[in-house]
């Protein structure tokens, strides 16, 4: 395996050449601001997509909007982040289809991820991308664990829109497009799938049990309307809006505790219900608690993503790093430092690209991902010698 990385700006375009190296064995990933990409459109002949498109006809394209590019260290914004990497011996194999508007959410993940392990059943990892606002992730992230049956490594995110949250796109035959999702499956028996997960919130209270909640909806908290117990218990810390309780989001994990906990951000009050809504399902029966943060913690959660991603010394490495826009917004000037903690925990000669994301999905048990929110996950492809 060999792998590049670069970045597409307007007025200068990618800086250097793209690598040759188009074929069926190269993956091509797209990371690209909706202000250079806008969706439902075709490519712009003079644009970034429409040069990758030229470049890699034979190759595997594959890519989303974003709330942010990484590249390196770095993030920014109206640019365009590319990985490729050419492999030896790996199969690469892409299926896109509809979520949202109607569809099951987890019947398409089931779908989706069956029909990769029937193709190949020596699947080793998959890597997803779905619209960002239509999809509900907890349940897409669930579907797709149910169908590879413990097979595969899941990761991935949801696709962004800067901070609008108005349209999300994922790349399908050459074209972005909303509505849609697509799950990229690498298999062989030399590929090597790490990953790894790091919040870096603290616990801010007692574990409290979720009485009464619908989908992502939260109306009751230990018997007490969610709303008015947030309210209670951060006191002037919490403001009239969603965005007053980002650095206080919720931990939740399923009573019998045979999965992690996974973090929700409050994405909007609901004055006259007193109720939460969260960004991914929080289901009635489990144990929440609250969280809380300052942004050294959040930079030194970064770092522990990569210990826990289980690189093997000495070969090519793409990391591909899928991070929350809430923890964007959170660290602000400091959004940086947690890229640099991520570069400074791999080795000196790995590529690494990335977005910040509407919802990250990654292993939260055995055999079993999930949607995450507040959270940096780091995806490690390698391939050893044949």
């Amino acid at each position: 395996m060999r792998a590049w990385s670069g970045q597409w700006r307007p007025g200068e375009g990618f800086g250097e050449p793209l690598p040759a190296w188009d074929g069926p064995s190269t993956l091509v990933l797209v990371f690209a601001s909706p202000a250079v990409i806008a969706d439902d459109t075709p490519p712009d002949p003079g644009g970034p997509l429409a040069g990758l498109l030229e470049a890699y006809p034979a190759s595997v394209v594959m890519g989303c909007s974003t709330a942010g590019e990484i590249l390196g260290g770095t993030i920014d914004d109206a640019t365009v982040s590319v990985a490729v990497a050419q492999f030896a011996s790996t199969r690469l194999r892409l299926l896109t289809g509809p979520i949202g508007g109607g569809t099951d959410s987890a019947a398409v993940g089931r779908d989706l991820a069956a029909r990769l392990v029937a193709a190949e059943p020596d699947l080793a990892g998959v890597f997803v991308l779905s619209d960002g606002l239509r999809a509900n992730g907890a349940q897409l992230a669930q579907g797709l664990s149910d169908g590879c049956a413990g097979t595969a490594v899941i990761t991935g995110g949801l696709a962004g829109d800067g901070d609008r949250f108005d349209h999300t796109w994922v790349l399908v035959d050459g074209r972005p497009r909303t509505g849609m999702v697509s799950v990229l499956g690498l298999s062989g028996p030399h590929v090597r799938v790490g990953h790894g997960a790091g919040g870096g919130w603290s616990i801010l209270g007692p574990e409290r049990l979720v009485t009464r909640a619908e989908g992502n909806v939260v109306h009751e908290l230990d018997g007490q309307p969610a709303l008015t117990l947030y309210r209670s218990y951060l006191g002037d810390r919490m403001g009239d809006t969603a965005a007053s309780t980002l650095m206080f989001p919720l931990s939740v994990r399923a009573p019998e505790g045979r999965q992690g906990a996974v973090v929700r951000t409050v994405q909007a009050l609901d004055e006259s219900a007193q109720s939460l809504v969260f960004t991914g399902d929080v289901p009635q029966g489990s144990i929440a608690r609250l969280l809380r943060a300052n942004t050294g913690e959040l930079v030194d959660g970064a770092g522990e993503a990569v210990r826990r991603a289980d690189l093997v010394p000495g070969l090519p490495t793409l990391a591909l790093v899928v991070s929350c826009v809430g923890r964007r917004a959170v660290l602000g000037q400091r959004t940086e430092d947690e890229l640099e903690m991520v570069m400074s925990r791999l080795p000196a000669d790995v590529h690494l690209a990335g977005f910040y994301s509407y919802g990250e999905i990654s292993p939260i048990g055995e055999h079993t991902s999930g949607l995450l929110n507040q959270t940096l996950t780091v995806t490690t492809i390698q391939e050893t010698a044949a």
